[in-house]
């Protein structure tokens, strides 16, 4: 594996391979890379020639109160996973490189972005979109890999590779759980013993909505009363947002029609 840190190298090298009528998938991460990092990687294995794992803790896409700063970082163990799971190159820039001196441009993709994790977090997916199309330039992928744990950024996404005509595959992968449920994340390393057994209550919660619409219920106030009951259950848990919505649109309506899909999400602290 090689790793590469300058954007213009990776940019050569990446249109080099792509004259040689290699495949390239291309999985974005911020590092502290855990299973579902990996099961993108081997994603991008199955598809394409070559795979280009990114490493890059995007200042752009953290507010001013956020954990930008102790985010957790180990390049070394990032290193070691990135290539036991098939990565050919490792691109891992300095802040300076993606954010030069004078840059004034940034993305941003209305509608999707105005409610849940946009509304919560102002200018997130401005950030998520910019470094995103930053890094698609630089690697010049065919495939993008994307884990389905951040569903509204999958979203925002697809509408930029839609909106930008992008020649992109934004290819969308299961979320991995531990062996009770909580999604595997790099943030989870923030959580005491205590609230990591409180952190299960998403995936239960998760589960009774679907329960609820494998039995029918298309009421979307009745789905969110499930969600928000089960998660209070536990005095100490704060709701941000646990709601049902349009899986394709993120669209809030009275009752979802047959055949429509519908997506939970949960924010709790």
């Amino acid at each position: 594996m090689r790793v590469i840190s300058k954007p213009g190298e990776m940019q050569s090298v990446a249109l080099a391979l792509r004259n040689e009528g290699k495949k390239i998938a291309v999985v974005p991460t911020m590092g502290y890379l855990h299973e579902g990092h990996t099961s993108l990687i081997k994603k991008g294995r199955e598809l394409a020639d070559i795979v280009v794992t990114t490493l890059f803790v995007n200042p752009t896409q953290f507010g001013p109160n956020e954990d930008y700063e102790k985010y957790p970082r180990d390049f070394a163990r990032d290193f070691e996973l990135a290539e036991d799971a098939g990565t050919d190159f490792l691109f891992n820039p300095a802040n300076e490189e993606m954010y030069s001196n004078g840059y004034k441009s940034i993305i941003n993709i209305s509608g999707i972005t105005d409610r849940f994790e946009g509304e919560s977090r102002p200018g997130h997916f401005d950030g998520v979109a910019t470094i995103v199309a930053k890094l698609f330039n630089i690697t010049k992928p065919h495939y993008a890999i994307f884990g389905q744990k951040d569903y509204q950024q999958t979203l925002v996404i697809k509408q930029l590779v839609n909106d930008l005509f992008f020649d992109i595959s934004v290819v969308i992968s299961p979320t991995i759980r531990e062996s009770d449920g909580l999604a595997k994340s790099s943030r989870n390393v923030y959580l005491s013993d205590e609230e990591r057994k409180r952190a299960v209550i998403i995936y239960t919660a998760l589960s009774d909505g679907i329960h609820e619409v494998q039995k029918g219920e298309s009421r979307r106030k009745i789905l969110n009363a499930v969600l928000h009951n089960r998660i209070r259950t536990i005095p100490e848990i704060r709701i941000d947002y646990a709601s049902s919505a349009n899986a394709d649109t993120l669209d809030e309506p009275d009752v979802f029609l047959p055949g429509e899909r519908v997506i939970f999400m949960i924010i709790i602290f």
